[in-house]
């Protein structure tokens, strides 16, 4: 540990002890300038030095708290989840420090740090990007992580999703025996592991009714704008699909305006499908076929797991995927007679 802090301070020609006080979290109490302090925790992140290991073996008694990371709570999915995962904590006496990441991954590294400054007794996280590497150090270095919505592909950190790849085979399914054919699929974030999966079982059910010359995947992030912008493209192409897809509710809101632009009707002139269950769907016109997840029981187990862990801290790593649901609404019709889907 001394030897990582010597050699950052020396790369960056100022004292071990400035180093160790920016990356405890102790910047503004030594009056370190904000240069100075930007300057060591790039270099942190540079290095992939965990800020947090600057409090390794200097734990305090508990302070009853726990962080939570997720990547935007003006999506009404995030802010449920967090609302639930506040709520049983508080009902075991703690307090719940929220941190939005943007869905960027240098912000939610250093909220990590922040929420391990103020020595955090757990972290529940919906992480960004694709390396497990700096939470799992945290998780076996200093508090129990457990992951919630999203989670690593071959790490043992312990996390609490939807079955994601069942969502989407179920909404393609759900499109394809209402004849459609030509079904599009607006995606969100490629990086995030729930998205992915949700394309694999769109993918999966496509193929599976050799419909691969319809396959159509496109967008890069979960919000109206790109639902918006991603809808209009399609529309305003040769082969229009006849169905959409939309992988969350708000690429779902961008798909909708796109559609009211163009006078199409749904399900008349087009069907759509959207992932994520909230009650305001049944009140749109018409109210819209959807992939509801179990977010509230997807927190109460996250939370229960999390303070499993900080009881006993073992590393016992339990993973869950809990099943989605199809919530049938009046925005899906059969193709019309005549009509091959998207010809």
């Amino acid at each position: 540990m001394k030897e990582n802090l010597t050699s950052m301070a020396k790369r960056l020609g100022i004292s071990v002890s400035t180093v160790s006080r920016v990356l405890s979290g102790n910047a503004e109490k030594y009056r370190i300038s904000p240069e100075t302090a930007e300057k060591v925790k790039a270099e942190a992140r540079r290095c992939n030095y965990s800020p947090s290991l600057v409090a390794q073996g200097l734990r305090r008694q508990k302070t009853r708290t726990v962080g939570l990371l997720l990547p935007a709570l003006t999506n009404p999915y995030f802010a449920e989840m967090a609302g639930t995962v506040i709520t049983e904590c508080r009902r075991r006496g703690y307090t719940t420090i929220v941190i939005d990441t943007m869905e960027d991954t240098a912000t939610f590294n250093d909220g990590v740090a922040q929420l391990v400054s103020r020595q955090v007794d757990g972290i529940l996280a919906a992480p960004c990007g694709q390396d497990p590497k700096f939470l799992e150090k945290v998780d076996i270095d200093i508090v129990p992580v457990v992951l919630i919505d999203r989670y690593y592909e071959n790490s043992a950190l312990p996390f609490v999703s939807t079955n994601n790849f069942k969502g989407g085979y179920d909404a393609t399914r759900f499109l394809l025996s209402h004849g459609h054919r030509n079904i599009a699929c607006i995606q969100g974030t490629p990086l995030s592991t729930p998205n992915n999966e949700r394309v694999r079982g769109y993918l999966d059910a496509m193929d599976e009714e050799r419909c691969g010359e319809f396959i159509s995947v496109t967008g890069n992030e979960f919000s109206i704008q790109n639902g918006y912008t991603e809808a209009r493209i399609m529309l305003a192409g040769e082969n229009p699909p006849s169905a959409i897809f939309s992988l969350s509710n708000t690429i779902t809101l961008g798909v909708l305006k796109a559609l009211r632009e163009a006078k199409l009707r749904i399900p008349g002139d087009i069907s759509l499908v959207s992932f994520d269950n909230y009650s305001y769907m049944d009140y749109m016109d018409p109210p819209l076929t959807r992939i509801g997840q179990p977010v509230e029981d997807m927190a109460t187990l996250a939370v229960k797991i999390l303070f499993e862990r900080m009881d006993s801290r073992g590393q016992a790593s339990s993973q869950l995927k809990l099943s989605p649901s199809v919530i049938s609404g009046e925005s899906v019709g059969f193709v019309k007679p005549g009509r091959q889907a998207g010809a």
